[in-house]
């Protein structure tokens, strides 16, 4: 994935954006580290705290996703008038403390308030990135940069099941908690140290235009409303992408459940196997994302959320298939081709996302779309499975996660139809 045609950006700039986009890889990765970890400790913390799926449900959902839902919106308006890398920096401190914090919870609500805070301090960690890559970026790599920055999510995904699991396999999931919470601390004033705030456009201007002398004012937020979700992409992007993730973080945070309970495996072998599914097809299914919505983008903006659309459609048979393999070994690649798909509208869309508004608003419009996004996958998908196994759980006993995960497949058909119908108004709302 080259990123190497800078475009417009002068050479200084060319050599430094890369030190920062690796820094925003890391930082996402921590980001999605803190955010998933709960997915593999969770049947530890269950038997401790003698909690049910939905209860687990709860606390991997909405408990999270709430505050880091609507607070990301605020913290993202502030961005669009701030220093990015500051609020970033503030973003990180605070939920790896929070994320230390579970460590010492002893009770479903101690734990759920903990994780609460959790979302609270990753409210200022994404939709600043996505606004920082695009000012260090030119339009024509957005897609591939973005996509660079989104392997976090299968970076940080990968290292909180297999730490996760081997730390709480061989000690306990409180001190899993707090290793992962530590390093993140240590690495918020790294980041500040190197991470400077570009100028905000700057590479969205054409050739020849001389800078204005004075930075335009930053929009009020009714502005932004006003621009943003008049647009009928805006809305198709944002539940589309919120349908598929709702199968994506639910059964991301599940899979573990029906390794362990359907298939046997002992938490050492889940963190292991799934890490590996996880790690591998997400950094192939990002990559092979952003790639293509680059490659054809430039042709027909339709391309961004049709790639993702047909990904969702290939996927769908696999993702069954996956399911019902008679072996691990045959599971696992077929377990990597809808983790990769399904992972594959991250590039796509936020690039999409960027430009149905204009430079000055990139991280409140980034805000409104993580706002559907996340309320809607995150919450619903962690809470949806974990409430559909308890509710099977009388006729299935353990196999109730296995069935439970069957019923999500519905959501990838919808995400599908909605990012179709998101291709034939994209160029009407899209800002160059």
């Amino acid at each position: 994935m080259s990123l190497s045609d800078a475009g417009s950006a002068p050479p200084k700039v060319s050599r430094y954006r890369y030190l920062v986009l690796t820094l925003l890889v890391i930082v996402y990765t921590f980001n999605f580290l803190d955010r998933q970890i709960l997915g593999i400790l969770k049947d530890s913390i269950q038997v401790e705290l003698n909690l049910t799926d939905t209860q687990v449900g709860v606390m991997g959902g909405i408990a999270f996703a709430a505050l880091y839902s609507l607070l990301g919106i605020p913290i993202a308006w502030l961005a669009d008038r701030t220093s990015r890398s500051w609020i970033m920096t503030t973003a990180l401190t605070v939920w790896s403390g929070f994320t230390v914090a579970c460590g010492y919870a002893g009770s479903f609500w101690g734990l759920f308030a903990m994780r609460m805070g959790v979302g609270v301090g990753e409210a200022g960690g994404v939709a600043p990135a996505y606004s920082l890559i695009s000012d260090y970026f030119p339009p024509k790599q957005r897609a591939r940069a973005i996509a660079v920055f989104s392997f976090g999510i299968p970076l940080g995904m990968a290292m909180g099941i297999l730490l996760g699991g081997l730390i709480a396999a061989n000690i306990n999931w409180r001190t899993a908690f707090i290793v992962v919470g530590i390093a993140g601390l240590i690495l918020a004033p790294i980041f500040k140290l190197v991470v400077k705030d570009p100028e905000r456009g700057g590479l969205d201007r054409a050739a020849g235009v001389p800078r204005p002398a004075v930075a335009p004012k930053a929009p009020a937020f009714r502005e932004v409303l006003k621009t943003v979700l008049p647009k009928p992409t805006f809305w198709l992007l944002a539940f589309g992408a919120a349908s598929s993730s709702v199968c994506g973080y639910g059964v991301a945070f599940w899979l573990p459940t029906f390794f362990q309970r359907s298939l046997n495996l002992t938490l050492t072998e889940t963190s292991l196997y799934y890490s590996a599914i996880t790690l591998v097809g997400g950094i192939i299914g990002i990559g092979m994302g952003g790639l293509l919505a680059d490659k054809f983008g430039g042709k027909s903006k339709r391309a961004y959320p049709l790639v993702p659309a047909f990904a969702f459609v290939i996927a769908l048979p696999f993702f069954y298939l996956s399911l019902n393999a008679p072996s691990l070994a045959l599971a696992f690649p077929l377990f990597l081709i809808p983790t990769a798909l399904n992972l594959a509208w991250l590039g796509p869309i936020v690039t999409a996302v960027q430009h149905i508004a204009p430079a000055s608003m990139r991280s409140t419009a980034s805000a409104l779309f993580l706002l559907i996004n996340n309320l809607v996958g995150i919450a619903l998908g962690t809470y949806y499975f974990g409430f559909v196994s308890d509710l099977l759980k009388p006729q299935f006993g353990d196999e109730s996660i296995r069935w439970a995960i069957y019923s999500g497949g519905g959501f990838y058909v919808v995400a599908a139809t909605l990012l179709f119908l998101a291709s034939r108004t994209i160029k009407r709302d899209w800002v160059d």
